[in-house]
């Protein structure tokens, strides 16, 4: 479950690049209700990708947006309230890790579904009940 974190160089203080996706992955199983299982966890990853500011646009003028972009299977994070909490997490942390300065309405989350079957690691797609098996064999 890929989490791509976009910044403009600068925002983020360097903890904070070392330190999103660790965070945002604990943001994640916790949101998910699997906090603590090495099954579903071992399926979270990422990339911090840090662009010059001046090709960081919002509202078609340059700002120092940081862009948090969730990917997962469509049955992660099922629920609105689920949802919810994770852009809250997010957007904390983004906030946590960022220059002083750095205001909330800079910070943009976006969770994306793919379809059963629809994601995969290894070669190999996985189906829901693939993922709900790789997790369920680690509780």
């Amino acid at each position: 479950m890929p989490i791509t974190v976009t910044a403009p160089r600068g925002v983020l203080t360097p903890a904070g690049e070392r330190e999103i996706l660790p965070r945002l992955t604990a943001a994640l199983t916790e949101a998910s209700g699997l906090a603590g299982n090495p099954g579903f966890t071992a399926m979270v990853g990422g990339t911090v990708h840090l662009l010059d500011p001046e090709h960081v646009y919002a509202g078609g003028v340059n700002r120092p947006v940081v862009m948090v972009e969730l990917k997962l299977p469509d049955i992660g994070l099922a629920t609105a309230e689920a949802r919810a909490a994770f852009i809250r997490s997010a957007t904390d942390i983004v906030g946590r890790l960022t220059v002083e300065g750095h205001r909330a309405d800079d910070t943009w989350v976006n969770i994306l579904n793919a379809q059963d079957g629809a994601w995969g690691i290894g070669g190999k797609a996985l189906g829901n009940d693939d993922i709900v098996a790789a997790i369920s064999a680690t509780v």
